[in-house]
């Protein structure tokens, strides 16, 4: 019998990025359920205004910017198999404790029935009560959703570092990345219908549910590369073609990071400057898109029209992203021959030009709405892309035993910038519309010129986020503990 044979690689490796892929998904889906429903459902029968809502949504993006600090330091001391259970049974519970809400107003504020609380005078003392009470129990919720979703990306990423080689952590990333893509797509077509058919309480309850499931999948299905009988020795080496250390920084490598010396890098100051100036950007796209086809094109977003225009754009970030932001660095580092970090840069560059196209948005509107989505969709492409490699830099740069701590930092930044370019979006949304004709800007007027100006801003950021990173780290330099 001939020995000699090479043994056939498994591919165990895709299965995991097939279950981070679909965390991803649950998470964006379980953070839109609350957008999709206050309108209609929900906004009735608590009395909330634009404002109410507003609040719980501030909440809700500060706590995940203050908590996603020390949820990477916790995934990397309690490991991602544990974190990451820990953190999706935390924001599986905290997705259906929302539907609670309406029955712990009805008790604190002695209604009888839904039915009393939407039949309450507008305006009355009655009706102020029941809809700060109903405020307070959902920001509540929404605080425990964000205490779990903040641990998913800082565990994602640092299990792709585990399982995969660092050519290839672009191309598993931009797949898992693209979750956030797919349940943006998914929730639109999907809650409103559950909502409508059983209630806005069990649309929670049963996306909420989808955690759980996945809960149980990955307590089987995860183990570390060398523990898990899954990956044979062929599959084994390819994971670790890179590890080419020896003993002494092996054992460095274990060694953790506090949080105060992740500040004092170079390296992650260029991770935050990625993050600060992009992830606002995306989140804009992902909240504005509805209202902007909705108010400057009158297409809402549960129109045939609407609804197919928001199909398009998370169409075109799904497919293009996973193409271009998976496949460029790996043509740089293989083809290439360059090393893994300015491989990476170099793709970062031409994602970057992606989003200039934002400038294009407004002016093709007049010729008409599809190259409007088409041009939003190539913007959002863009970032994932940009995200996806992000992500991976943090891998190339810093030893597995700080990955999570990294990248926490850098969801906390993107967090804070989530917060300012939304919030402050809506208030120069609602300052341009008050001054009309008197408020210009490149031929627009009113509310469409305050949205060229933040399709501006979209257009550069990433132009910008990649010369300040360029600058902190001009080349690879691996972080020493």
């Amino acid at each position: 019998m001939n020995t000699n044979v090479p043994q056939k690689m498994t591919n165990y490796r895709w299965v995991i990025c097939s279950m981070l892929f679909l965390a991803t998904t649950v998470n964006y889906m379980d953070r839109q359920v609350l957008s999709l429903t206050w309108k209609d459902f929900i906004a009735p029968e608590f009395h909330w205004s634009d404002a109410n809502y507003g609040s719980i949504t501030a909440a809700f993006s500060l706590f995940y910017a203050f908590i996603s600090l020390f949820s990477g330091k916790f995934i990397d001391w309690i490991g991602t198999k544990k974190g990451y259970v820990i953190a999706i049974f935390v924001w599986s519970i905290g997705a259906c404790m929302h539907a609670a809400c309406g029955w712990l107003t009805m008790q604190i504020e002695g209604v009888e029935s839904a039915n009393a609380l939407r039949a309450l005078e507008v305006g009355s003392t009655a009706a102020l009560a029941v809809s700060t009470t109903s405020v307070l129990l959902f920001m509540a919720c929404r605080i425990v959703l964000a205490l779990g979703e903040s641990g998913n990306f800082p565990a994602a990423i640092k299990v792709t570092a585990q399982y995969f080689p660092k050519k290839d952590r672009a191309l598993a990333t931009s797949i898992f990345n693209s979750g956030a893509s797919v349940g943006a797509l998914v929730a639109p077509v999907s809650i409103p219908f559950l909502a409508q058919a059983y209630g806005w309480e069990m649309a929670f309850i049963i996306i909420g549910a989808l955690g759980f499931l996945w809960m149980f999948l990955w307590i089987f299905v995860y183990e570390k590369p060398k523990k898990n009988s899954r990956v044979n020795e062929a599959e084994l080496a390819y994971i670790n073609q890179d590890d080419n250390d020896t003993p002494e920084e092996k054992a460095k490598q274990k060694k953790g990071i506090s949080i105060w010396r992740c500040f004092c890098l170079r390296h992650t100051w260029s991770y935050i400057c990625g993050k600060f100036f992009t992830d606002g950007v995306w989140w804009f796209l992902l909240f504005w898109a509805p209202a902007y086809f909705s108010e400057m094109y009158g297409h809402r977003s549960h129109s045939t029209i609407g609804a197919t225009l928001i199909f398009l754009v998370y169409v075109i970030v799904t497919v293009v992203s996973i193409l271009v932001g998976g496949y460029l660095p790996k043509y740089f580092i293989e083809r290439r021959g360059m090393e893994a970090y300015s491989g990476r840069l170099r793709a970062m560059f031409f994602f970057a030009l992606l989003p200039v196209f934002a400038l294009l948005a407004q002016p093709l509107g007049q010729v008409s709405v599809w190259l409007t989505a088409i041009v939003i969709g190539l913007a959002g492409a863009g970032h994932q892309a940009w995200s996806a490699n992000l992500y991976s830099t943090v891998g190339d740069m810093f030893p597995k035993s700080a990955i999570a701590t990294i990248t926490g930092i850098g969801t906390m930044t993107g967090g804070i910038a989530s917060f300012l370019i939304n919030q402050g979006a809506g208030l120069f949304f609602d300052y341009s519309a008050a001054r009309g004709s008197a408020f210009q800007v490149l031929g627009f007027e009113g509310k469409e010129a305050a949205y060229m100006i933040v399709f501006c801003y979209c257009a550069v950021a990433y132009l910008i986020a990649w010369a300040c990173m360029k600058t902190l780290v001009p080349r690879y330099k691996k972080v020493e503990i």
